[in-house]
Parts: structure tokens; C-alpha cells; sequence
């Protein structure tokens, strides 16, 4: 799939509507950085992805002096306190955060058709009452979910199984909703709702 550069101007229309209606103290952007790093997951989860195609991302949204390259991403996203060990870590600032929101929505939009045929799937199966494992694509996706979250995330936050599926349904859900034209105003006022809830 082709993508095209966005105009500066584009991107900064873009930043400038992300804005803050509070601003986020430490443990808020800590809750802001597990959130960010659980959907780009899903995201990879879904369409079989790698790092590339989020540098990609960032360079198609002229993001890339807030993400340069596969080292900056994973300090970026290993930034998330849920993930396993400490080396590497960095702070994640507001300026970031934005940054992963724009290059998830714009992921979840180019991906747009997968995502859509996975719900049509989950509604099909949640009507006839079978689980979603049922299904080959969405039983893939739930594997690579469950797989990657329990081979990132530190041991002693793992949830259950069935939490990690409910989880892995919810934010596929939420990537239909943030594949939208308005999508990253819609990730980013979730990011901050959850931060303080969180």
C-alpha cells in the first residue's frame, strides 16, 4: 500500500488537534504509555506488521525527529512500566505520545479492510455463539496477542488468559473506531480519559 508524505502544515494541523484538556503529571503518562504500546500490539498483531512499517509510518507523517529509527521506537515504546526489564528506558513527554497516537491511527487506518473483516468476523461468531478462536484469523490474531504481550510484559503483571483475550477483543474493536478520520483525536481524548482512571 502506497502512502504519501503529509505537508508539514498537514502535521502540525494534526499535533495542534491533539490537545491537552489536562496535563498529565508522571503516573498519568505512564498509564498514557501503556495504552499507546498496548494498541500499536494489536495493531501488529493484526496485520502481521514489524517496526519497519511504524518507522514508515512515522516518515509518511514527517514524525521522523520524534522517531527516527527501530532504536528510538523501542525506547519509546519500551517506555511502557508494564514491559519487562529496565534497560533502555526512557521517559516518554507529551510530544511523543502524540507522535505514537498519529503513527497508530494512520496504521490503523491504512489497515483499515483487515480490521473491519475481523469484527464482521467477531459479530458473526458472537451471533452464533461461538468462541472467536473458532475463527482462523481472529484465533491468529488472539494467539499473536496473547504470545507477544506475555513474551514483553514483566511476570508479575500478566493477567489471566481470559483477560488477555478480552483485552485483545476490546482494542480491536477500538482500532476501528481509530482507523476513522478522526481517529487520533478519538485515541488521544481515550488516552487521556484512561490516564486518570487508570
Amino acid at each position: 500500500m502506497t502512502s504519501t508524505i503529509a505537508p508539514t502544515t498537514d502535521l502540525d494541523a494534526s499535533l495542534d488537534a491533539l490537545s491537552l484538556t489536562i496535563v498529565p503529571d508522571a503516573e498519568h503518562l505512564d498509564n498514557i504509555k501503556t495504552q499507546l504500546d498496548l494498541v500499536l500490539l494489536a495493531i501488529e498483531s493484526i496485520t502481521n506488521i514489524s517496526s519497519e512499517a511504524m518507522l514508515q509510518a512515522a516518515i509518511d507523517l514527517g514524525l521522523e525527529s520524534i522517531v527516527a529509527d527501530r532504536v528510538s521506537l523501542w525506547r519509546l515504546r519500551q517506555s511502557n512500566p508494564q514491559r519487562k526489564g529496565q534497560s533502555g528506558r526512557k521517559k516518554l513527554d507529551v510530544e511523543e505520545a502524540r507522535a505514537l497516537t498519529l503513527i497508530s491511527c494512520h496504521l490503523a487506518k491504512a489497515h483499515n479492510s483487515e480490521i473491519r473483516h475481523a469484527i464482521a468476523l467477531l459479530e458473526q461468531l458472537t451471533e452464533q455463539n461461538r468462541a472467536p478462536y473458532q475463527d482462523p484469523i481472529l484465533g491468529d490474531y488472539l494467539d499473536k496477542f496473547q504470545n507477544t504481550y506475555q513474551d514483553r510484559m514483566d511476570n508479575a503483571d500478566l493477567p489471566t488468559p481470559d483477560l488477555l483475550t478480552h483485552l485483545a477483543l476490546k482494542l480491536l474493536i477500538d482500532l476501528l473506531f481509530y482507523s476513522t478520520s478522526q481517529g487520533s483525536r478519538r485515541l488521544w481524548s481515550a488516552l487521556l480519559d484512561r490516564s486518570l482512571i487508570a
